[in-house]
C-alpha cells in the first residue's frame, strides 16, 4: 500500500520550493559575474554576491571545474568560463521572440483593458503576428496578418527609427506603392528624421488619432541580444480613455513591456537600445 492509500499527508508546499542553497550561492557568484562585464578580482566579486571572500573562493573553485567560471593566469581575476558561453549560445539559438513575449502582452492588455498588438519586420514591412483585443472593442482594420504604414503608424516609425537607415528608405518606396498615397501618407525626409529622432529619445512610438481617428497607440521596441530590435509590443486604446503623455500611464507600461521582453532575450534591459547603423 502506497502512503497516499494509506492517506498520508502530501508534503508540505514549503518543503516542495525548497532548493539547495550551495547551488543558489554559486547561481549569485556567477549572477554577479555576468553582471560586471568584465574580468574581477575575488574581493570584488564577493562583495557584489553579498558573500564574504572566504566563502566564495570555494564555490569559484568548484565553478571552475566545471568550466562556467574562468580565471586569468596574469592576474587572478575571475571571468566566465566556456561552459557558460555555450550554455548562452544554446539558449539564444533555442529563443523565439514572439513565444517570450506573448505573456507579457497578455498580461498588458489584461492590466490596461487596452489592445496590445506583437510586431516583426516581415518581407513587406511591419507585420502583426499576434494581437490581444481589448476589453471594449477598437473600430480599426488590424488585424493578424497587417502590414503596418512605415511612416503613418506608431508601429511602423518603431521599426523606422531602429533599423538601418537604408533599409528604411527602400522600404519606404514599397510603402508608398503598396498602400497608396492616402495611406501611406508621405512625409518628407526632414519631418520624418524628427519624427524617428522623438521616438529614440523617448524610447517609445505614439500616434494620436492618427491614422484612425479615436485611436491612440504607444509602440515599444523589443531588442536582443545583439541590440537589434527583432519585435514591436503596441498597446492601442480608444482616446477618450487612453493617457496620450510621453511619461503618462500607457507610455510606462508598454516601455516596461518592452524592455522586460528585451531582457529575456538578452538585450538591453534599461532606456531605449542602440541607435540604427
Amino acid at each position: 500500500m502506497t502512503g497516499l492509500d494509506r492517506g498520508d499527508p502530501a508534503p508540505a508546499p514549503d518543503k516542495e520550493r525548497r532548493g539547495i542553497q550551495a547551488i543558489e550561492a554559486g547561481g549569485q557568484l556567477l549572477l554577479a559575474l555576468g553582471a560586471q562585464g568584465h574580468p574581477v578580482p575575488l574581493k570584488q566579486l564577493a562583495r557584489a554576491a553579498n558573500m564574504a571572500p572566504g566563502k566564495a573562493h570555494p564555490y569559484l573553485v568548484s565553478l571552475s571545474k566545471l568550466g562556467l567560471v574562468a580565471r586569468e593566469a596574469s592576474t587572478g581575476h575571475y571571468l566566465l568560463g566556456p561552459t557558460a558561453m555555450q550554455l548562452g549560445l544554446v539558449t539564444l539559438r533555442a529563443v523565439n521572440p514572439v513565444r517570450e513575449a506573448t505573456p507579457f502582452a497578455e498580461q498588458l492588455a489584461r492590466e490596461t483593458g487596452h489592445s496590445v498588438g506583437l510586431s516583426v519586420w516581415g518581407n513587406q514591412g511591419p507585420t502583426i503576428v499576434f494581437l490581444f483585443d481589448a476589453i471594449y472593442p477598437l473600430h480599426t482594420n488590424i488585424r493578424t496578418g497587417t502590414v503596418m504604414s512605415l511612416a503613418g503608424t506608431a508601429t511602423g516609425r518603431l521599426f523606422a527609427a531602429y533599423l538601418p537607415a537604408k533599409l528604411i528608405e527602400e522600404s519606404l518606396l514599397e510603402d508608398e506603392r503598396r498602400l497608396g498615397p492616402d495611406i501611406a501618407k508621405p512625409v518628407d525626409t526632414e519631418e520624418l528624421q524628427g519624427m524617428l529622432a522623438e521616438v529614440r529619445r523617448h524610447g517609445v512610438s505614439r500616434s494620436v488619432n492618427n491614422p484612425t481617428p479615436g485611436v491612440c497607440s504607444f509602440a515599444a521596441p523589443v531588442f536582443d541580444y545583439s541590440g537589434n530590435i527583432v519585435l514591436g509590443v503596441t498597446l492601442m486604446g480608444r482616446s477618450r480613455s487612453f493617457d496620450t503623455d510621453w511619461n503618462g500611464t500607457q507610455a510606462k507600461a508598454v516601455r516596461a513591456c518592452g524592455l522586460e521582453v528585451s531582457r529575456r532575450l538578452g538585450g538591453p534591459s534599461r532606456g531605449a537600445a542602440l541607435n540604427p547603423a
